[in-house]
């Protein structure tokens, strides 16, 4: 962790000097527990295997980190959203399989065949476009088993051509749990039986039913190969999951001002204060990824650590600005120049969420290019 404002302090170098003397928000990626989580995730896969899901930028943290991380660390087949994602990510692992969760583009069959990337086809044109483009180059059919979004229904798999699927290349079957972060909602095993009971169009290939939640439903939704997401980047995906936090977002303090009770804070005076205050303004706000919902609204706001404790926001959160109610620290433990922490080992990145009214992943995708990033390896990007 990397918090100037907590009593955990950065060992070796110091981390002041890794970060750009101008940041005002700033990004700890710690790969070391990326691997680790996915290295307990395999675990818990046992037989399956178990990829990686790096769409979206590895979920905000950076895909040239992330895959280079996970394919020493043995990751060999990885997911993508779209195929541009996917030529970056073999540039970065030239022996793994990627697979396209969006499908296939006819019109960039170019890019497909160049990267050997596997799209995962869900209606019967695209089966039969990719059939015909790729020359029997392997893909993924997915079947959709009660989510409603890509796929065939299994009626529509099972009325499949003979030999269209073996034409089309498909090497893995796959379908996407809706509810698998409920354990016990009636659909996951709805799904699972539904899925259980689809043919494979050879013997050769593959199922894949679990994603980071569906993991910890046990044995039966494992398969041949998981697909965690969420789970690798520190987002709490099921009750069960023990996944360690990967990113630590945190914005400099620019300004400890006083207030009177009576007085408001922000736009629309959303925030009247019940008491003198002293606030902290941060330097981040929705224009850095972080939801203005996590501000003064219907709800509690969220928090911040600062000073050695979680501590609310102020009123609306702002494009760059952000403020904290810091009464309650001693006037030393906040200064103009140190820093808060917004999520990260201080602050559980799904708390934040659900006091946002969001979720781990809407935060992570949606961290701003302009944060000042570090990798635990001291790298800066």
């Amino acid at each position: 962790m990397v918090n100037a404002t907590s009593e955990q302090e950065p060992t070796g170098r110091d981390a002041e000097d890794a970060f750009p003397a101008a940041a005002g928000l700033r990004l700890t990626i710690d790969l070391s527990a990326l691997v680790r989580n996915w290295r307990r995730l395999a675990g818990l896969a046992a037989a399956a295997e178990c990829a990686a899901v790096v769409k979206a930028d590895a979920y905000g943290i950076g895909l040239a980190a992330a895959v280079p991380a996970l394919r020493e660390a043995g990751c060999r087949t990885f997911f993508v959203a779209l195929p541009e994602e996917g030529a970056k990510a073999r540039a970065l692992a030239p022996d793994a399989a990627i697979y396209v969760l969006n499908g296939f583009f006819p019109e960039a069959a170019a890019l497909y065949r160049a990267a050997a990337l596997r799209p995962v086809l869900g209606h019967r044109g695209e089966i039969e476009s990719w059939a015909s483009a790729a020359g029997g180059a392997p893909a993924a059919l997915h079947v959709d088993t009660g989510m409603n979004r890509l796929g065939l229904r299994p009626d529509e798999a099972a009325a499949l051509p003979p030999g269209l699927a073996e034409r089309a290349g498909i090497a893995l079957v796959m379908s996407h749990l809706a509810c698998a972060d409920e354990p016990g909602h009636e659909l996951n095993a709805v799904q699972l039986a539904r899925f259980s009971a689809l043919p494979l169009p050879h013997p050769a290939a593959h199922r894949s039913l679990a994603n980071s939640a569906g993991i910890h439903l046990g044995t039966a939704y494992r398969f041949d190969l998981v697909r965690p997401g969420i789970a690798l980047y520190g987002g709490a995906s099921h009750p069960d999951a023990l996944s360690e936090p990967v990113a630590t977002a945190e914005a400099r303090i620019l300004q400890v001002r006083n207030a009177s009770a009576g007085e408001t804070v922000g736009y629309g005076a959303a925030e009247r204060l019940a008491r003198d205050s002293r606030i902290a303004i941060l330097s981040a706000g929705y224009a850095d990824g972080y939801p203005r919902s996590a501000g003064k609204g219907e709800r509690p706001a969220a928090q911040v650590f600062v000073g050695g404790k979680r501590l609310p926001i102020l009123g609306r959160v702002s494009m760059d600005l952000i403020a904290v109610d810091v009464t309650d620290l001693p006037e030393s433990n906040v200064e103009p120049g140190g820093w808060a922490e917004l999520f990260g080992p201080c602050m559980p990145i799904d708390d934040v969420a659900a006091d946002a009214g969001t979720i781990a992943y809407e935060l992570l995708t949606g961290l701003s290019r302009r944060a000042a990033r570090r990798h635990a390896d001291g790298g800066t990007s």
